[in-house]
């Protein structure tokens, strides 16, 4: 008898710039060289601080499962950092470590919404968000953001999309693919529509002339998604964590039971360690990612692509290229294939991205230069 998949299965969408990676691997396979600048991923080493933990803790042997929240050490730095830098108090009990923010995004979704329950979004956002809620019974309503505005969230658009089966709304500031940051204002406000709101803060850090604000800075009602894969360039250590209220923590403690166990234990004291050691590794990393940007700014601009909010943070550019066609996919995949250069098509981060393309500066000065000097050619020529 043969199997028959899941709906859920069949009808997630995919996750197209992991696509415009893999084709570009396939070229590379055959030879050609490819500029990558669709990947959010930094091209830094872990620091070494971060690696000699990682050592000295599989040579004591913490090579074990840990308590389901995170080992305790961990969770006092997680809020020892939280209180230095933005003046929040949370408790260690509010902290629940997980194998990187998308597990705790999971688990988040888990613990808040049944079938039919609503999550607010903005639109352009990060792809897995809805698709996440979607896959759990859940309804994504999407809030359209102003490109003049660098498509911030805007309170009032969000109340009118309230209903009685709206659960939270979730904001991420700063932005994946957009790089702007939400205003203390906005956030203030949201904060004051009455709703739970989770605050997707991975990129908190990497921001550049402006400062970031965490959403427990105007309330408790909050949650907040972090963790050290882009900060300290630990992609591949897959540690980020989740702060909730009080009463949240023991579900969401139940679920990673039983689907993660624990977060990995090396990863762990790695965590640890850039949490108490890297700040001067972070700040020459920050330093060399706003060089890249105010470079690839102002190229982006020369080439034609509109941007009339120039990104202050993560390491995105999302620039308006419907002058050079309508379909973003279409073109994204033009690029790469003409141009040998990957770039991250808009329509993959909503309805209201499309038309515009991401560009990562997480890649040398060097390849960000060759990049758009190929898609300059490309565009002359095309």
């Amino acid at each position: 008898m043969q199997t028959i998949m899941t709906r859920k299965a069949l009808e997630i969408p995919p996750f197209i710039v992991m696509e415009v990676m893999e084709r570009a691997n396939e070229l590379e396979k055959q030879g050609q060289h490819i500029v990558h600048l669709e990947i959010g991923e930094p091209d830094f080493k872990t620091p070494a601080c971060i690696c000699d933990a990682a050592k000295d803790a599989i040579t004591q042997g913490q090579t074990h499962y840990t308590h389901s929240l995170g080992i305790l050490p961990l969770r006092e730095s997680i809020c020892a950092h939280y209180q230095d830098k933005y003046g929040v108090q949370i408790s260690p009990d509010q902290v629940i470590v997980t194998s990187g923010t998308s597990p705790a995004l999971l688990l988040l979704f888990c613990a808040l919404l049944d079938p039919g329950d609503e999550i607010i979004l903005s639109d352009p956002h990060y792809p897995c968000y809805p698709n996440y809620a979607a896959f759990l019974g859940g309804k994504p309503v999407l809030v359209k953001g102003n490109e003049n505005e660098g498509f911030q969230l805007d309170p009032e658009a969000i109340r009118e999309k309230i209903s009685h089966r709206t659960k939270a709304v979730l904001i991420n500031s700063p932005s994946n693919p957009t790089g702007n940051l939400l205003s203390p204002e906005r956030m203030d406000a949201i904060a004051n529509l009455g709703l739970p709101v989770i605050s997707d803060e991975i990129y908190h850090g990497l921001v550049y002339g402006q400062k970031e604000h965490t959403i427990l800075e105007y309330t408790d009602n909050a949650f907040v998604l972090n963790g050290f894969s882009k900060l300290y360039a630990m992609t591949g250590w897959r540690l980020g964590y989740v702060i909730a209220p009080i009463r949240f923590v023991r579900p969401l403690q139940k679920l990673q039971q039983n689907f993660f166990i624990s977060a990995g234990s090396i990863s762990q004291w790695g965590g640890l360690a850039a949490l108490r050691c890297a700040e001067e590794d972070v700040a020459s990393m920050k330093q060399v990612y706003d060089e890249r940007r105010k470079y690839m700014i102002q190229r982006i601009r020369d080439l034609g692509f509109g941007l009339p909010v120039e990104p202050a943070g993560a390491f995105y550019v999302f620039a308006n290229a419907k002058k050079f066609g309508q379909s973003s996919y279409d073109l994204a995949f033009e690029i790469l294939e003409k141009a040998a250069v990957g770039v991250s098509p808009g329509i993959d981060f909503g309805r209201n991205a499309e038309g515009f393309l991401r560009f990562s500066y997480a890649s040398s000065l060097e390849n960000i230069r060759q990049g758009l000097d190929r898609i300059e050619q490309f565009l002359t020529t095309r």
